[in-house]
């Protein structure tokens, strides 16, 4: 599968995902999706198995581990799990809105995580680790608002969920890119398959 450079819709409904949503870098620059595709971002505890698991969705065209909703500029792994940075553990999404909705995008969100513990997820805690749907404009805040409501609805105890504006995004380091889908250790795991979403 490649590793590097943008891959297009087509590539994408053929299987071979993407490894540059966006554009990003560990910079922190202006996201731009290729062609007519959009972006998504979402946070659900460690990024290894979260990306793992939107690289399954069909639609989904690129996918990038990286931190945001923090306040230092260009922060590595070691800053983010300081705990002092604010940032959460993010994965950035690039899909064909043809092929896939963003409604779909929050189904396999909180598919894969549980959305109650707050700054955690399973044996991991921190701030870094919270649940967080990073919004890009104001209609995927209503949407994702309306998923949280419904989510809400079905679970006994309190979502933790918080639904933010997209901050900058900044790529994490090359080894955690695609982590799970290279090396084959899924010690991050998810709680659904999202192959047949």
């Amino acid at each position: 599968m490649p590793q590097s450079g943008t891959q297009t819709t087509t590539q994408a409904a053929m299987g071979h995902v993407g490894v540059d949503p966006g554009h990003a870098t560990n910079r922190g620059t202006a996201l731009t999706p290729t062609g007519n595709d959009k972006l998504a971002a979402f946070a659900a505890g460690c990024f290894w198995g979260v990306e793992d698991a939107f690289r399954h969705v069909p639609g989904v065209v690129a996918t990038a581990a990286g931190y945001s909703g923090g306040h230092l500029a260009n922060p590595t792994y070691e800053d983010v799990s300081s705990h002092t940075t604010g940032h959460a553990e993010t994965v950035l999404v690039e899909f064909d809105p043809t092929k896939v909705s963003y409604d779909k995008l929050l189904v396999a969100f909180f598919a894969i995580h549980d959305p109650t513990q707050g700054n955690r997820q399973g044996p991991d805690f921190g701030d870094n680790y919270r649940s967080v749907v990073f919004t890009f404009d104001d209609t995927q805040k209503a949407t994702a608002e309306a998923a949280k409501q419904k989510e809400q609805g079905i679970l006994s105890r309190p979502v933790t969920t918080s639904i933010e504006p997209m901050h900058a995004f900044y790529k994490a380091e090359d080894y955690h890119q695609q982590y799970s889908e290279r090396t084959g250790d899924h010690s991050c795991p998810i709680r659904a398959r999202l192959e047949t979403l």
